[in-house]
């Protein structure tokens, strides 16, 4: 019996120390950034527990306000691989996966080696990708679904961690391709990045119009972000949390008999089942850098709006009323919450 408890001592005090590890290394990645950029703190915490869910996110906001910077300085703190995208009309697949290409060896022979393009990176930044055409688009997206590309029927694996941060603007909507709801659904998060207020734009010009810009250092390392998400994957999740964030999902419905009014009301269509996962595997990096081991319903309100704000489509009297997703899911989280 004595062995028996001095071992479970010894795990408990192992999961606790990677849990510490897991929570002050998210800290130092978070304040980091933050000496680059200002503000944005809701988008910089998003953007992590995006990478350490394993999924992509998807940064919508005006022009000037810091989304590309987010993406380069994540980079930079993290010592991985950076590519940039820029998405334009004229933008192909194989400019972003890569093409076979004619090589002549020293004895003349011709053969075809594969050109690897810039997605073939550990963290890529796909720039304005609204305003690539559909085709370019789906090539991106089936990179990040399957984590890897097909060329010629041979398939080329992307290196983990693989990261993909998508932006758009959403005023200027004319020559673009706007993504299908199917396509919107594999990011894991939306993260709206909102105008800076006083204080945050006089902290903005004071630090970029000095002659020394704040440079962020090195935190952390490729495999240690993979050692990060395993302990996220292992974090438990009681039943009666998880049946929450379910009845959230299904809730979206407006065929769902959990639905409230507004929902039967104004929205054509709820969220897939990878809201679900976004729910609990958010909620899960949540719970860790709260210093907790177990998931709790406020971890998954936490992450309610960037997880299903990109999943819920208005119908046209919804669009009418002047209704966003944003307000439908602030319905849902006024519900009450299991054993209330």
């Amino acid at each position: 019996m004595n062995n028996r408890g001095g071992k479970s001592s010894k795990m408990a005090i192992s999961v606790e120390d990677r849990t510490r590890l897991f929570r002050v290394t998210f800290k130092r990645l978070e304040n980091e950034i933050q000496k680059v950029i200002v503000g944005h703190q809701k988008v910089i915490e998003g953007v992590l527990i995006c990478l350490l869910s394993k999924g992509h996110v998807l940064l919508e906001g005006v022009p000037g306000l810091g989304k590309t910077l987010v993406v380069k300085t994540l980079s930079e703190v993290l010592n991985l691989s950076f590519s940039r995208i820029q998405f334009t009309p004229d933008l192909m697949p194989a400019d972003i996966i890569g093409t076979n290409i004619i090589w002549e060896s020293e004895r003349g022979e011709k053969f075809f080696r594969f050109q690897k393009g810039p997605i073939f990176a550990h963290i890529i930044l796909a720039d304005e990708i609204n305003r690539a055409t559909p085709k370019t688009q789906s090539a991106l997206l089936e990179a990040m679904q399957e984590g890897g590309v097909t060329v010629a029927g041979t398939l080329h694996r992307l290196e983990e961690p693989f990261f993909v941060l998508a932006t758009q603007n959403p005023i200027e909507m004319e020559g673009t391709y706007p993504l299908p709801e199917a396509q919107l659904d594999r990011f894991f998060f939306k993260l709206k990045v909102e105008y800076p207020d006083l204080s945050e734009l006089s902290e903005i010009v004071e630090r970029t119009t000095k002659s020394e810009v704040p440079r962020a250092e090195k935190i952390t390392t490729g495999n240690e972000i993979l050692e990060m998400r395993q302990i996220v994957r292992e974090v438990p999740i009681a039943s009666y949390v998880k049946d929450y964030a379910l009845k959230l999902v299904l809730a979206t419905h407006p065929n769902s008999a959990i639905a409230p009014t507004e929902v039967k009301r104004f929205v054509k269509y709820g969220s897939s089942p990878r809201g679900a996962q976004s729910l609990v595997l958010g909620g899960k990096v949540k719970a860790l850098i709260e210093d907790r081991y177990n998931v709790s319903f406020d971890d998954i309100q936490e992450v309610a709006h960037p997880s299903l704000r990109h999943r819920i489509l208005l119908n046209f009297e919804g669009e009418a009323e002047g209704w966003d997703s944003d307000n439908v899911i602030d319905i849902l989280l006024k519900g009450a919450k299991p054993g209330e």
